[in-house]
């Protein structure tokens, strides 16, 4: 039994050595700088675009965890003439035809061609796929940043910048202008109420002082790949170490009930 437990604690210890290497891999390679590339306010192809990818699925993202689900709630439909719509997002379909496959594998949804990283994607759909963009019809919600404060999800922003009043007025004012032509408050409750949120949850924090951050009415929340992950290597491990507790304890019981039978032996021959 106890060469049965001591293979047991070898096997726990490389198991254990294999998560933390694991976790390793995950954290490093689902960073956020693994997968984009550096902001920046717009990007010149060949191809004649003048938009930034990056920013703009930055500002999807915005609206989909933070102004969607509220959306949703109010069953309010948004017109197509918003710049908030889906179909005014340049990128929205290429986007929509990204396959996430693994952690170090991106997939191309029109040939099927795999990728180490997304960045390789974006520049596959650059080359490859830039005639399956809507030009003519669409916009770049990368111009949106400004106002949906796309700086905080790419983490671009400095620490500590001195404020700009001009240009905290240009943004407040366009993330106005957003609330009411995507909101407008004459077409009844649930506008006028979403005008109202649009407001405190974007508009509100363009300002100098500091009083109001942004997202402040809260989104969705999404369990990331990485958070699953960890979550079902700590049940492994917590399944391991029980099993290896139950084993032990196996052992201890069995190893004093041989030491009792042994004793007994013992004061049975000297008797």
């Amino acid at each position: 039994m106890g060469l049965t437990r001591k293979h047991f604690t070898v096997v726990f210890l490389c198991l254990c050595f294999t998560v933390f290497l694991l976790l390793i891999s995950v954290s490093s390679s689902s960073s956020p700088q693994g997968q984009m590339e550096t902001a920046a306010s717009s990007l010149e192809h060949d191809n004649g675009v003048h938009c930034s990818r990056e920013r703009s699925r930055a500002a999807w993202k915005i609206i989909d965890e933070y102004l969607m689900p509220f959306v949703e709630k109010e069953r309010y439909k948004i017109s197509s003439r918003c710049r908030l719509h889906p179909e005014n997002d340049l990128y929205r379909d290429q986007e929509q035809h990204k396959m996430h496959v693994d952690i170090n594998e991106w997939r191309c949804g029109y040939c099927k061609k795999t990728f180490y990283e997304e960045k390789y994607l974006d520049k596959h759909f650059d080359n490859r796929h830039y005639d399956l963009l809507n030009v003519s019809h669409s916009r770049c919600l990368a111009d949106l940043c400004g106002a949906l404060h796309c700086d905080l999800v790419l983490d671009s922003a400095p620490h500590k910048t001195r404020c700009n009043p001009a240009a905290i007025g240009r943004n407040k004012h366009l993330c106005e202008s957003l609330a009411d032509s995507c909101f407008p408050v004459s077409e009844g409750p649930s506008a006028l109420h979403l005008n109202e949120f649009f407001l405190r949850q974007f508009c509100d924090a363009h300002t100098c002082s500091g009083g109001r951050k942004p997202f402040s009415k809260g989104g969705k929340r999404e369990t990331s790949t990485l958070h699953v992950v960890i979550s079902v290597l700590v049940l492994m491990l917590l399944a391991l170490f029980y099993i290896f507790m139950y084993l032990y304890r196996g052992g201890i019981k069995r190893s004093s009930q041989g030491l009792k039978h042994i004793s007994k032996s013992g004061q049975k021959k000297r008797s």
